[in-house]
């Protein structure tokens, strides 16, 4: 089993920064690609960004040029920054993780964009 465990979520006005982190723990071995995904009150859950073991990156639609996803596989520790926040980023923040074709996720953390 791989447990995930975010971490820099907060209140930050519009305009502004974040950086969440996601730390890996467990069978942490062989994992494939992490994300992020997020999800608002009364909305379906979103994909934010993805990276595979090698490095490699897509983002969604909303996080094209604002945000950068990032890993450390020697931390087993998985980022991403968050520039330009806008209030339509306030939303719970998933961390993600693929191994041995199972998915796991973290329990997620608050981002609330003020403006």
């Amino acid at each position: 089993q791989v447990q995930l465990a975010e971490s820099g979520g907060g209140l930050v006005q519009a305009g502004g920064s974040l950086r969440l982190s996601c730390a890996a723990s467990g069978v942490t071995n062989s994992i494939n690609e992490m994300g992020w995904y997020r999800q608002a009150p009364g909305k379906q859950r979103e994909l934010v960004a993805i990276i595979s073991s090698g490095g490699s990156t897509n983002y969604g639609n909303s996080a094209k040029g604002r945000f950068a996803i990032s890993r450390d596989n020697a931390k087993n520790t998985l980022y991403l920054q968050m520039n330009s926040l806008k209030p339509e980023d306030t939303a719970v923040y998933y961390c993600y993780a693929e191994r041995a074709f199972v998915g796991y996720w973290g329990q997620g953390t608050q981002v609330t964009v003020s403006s």
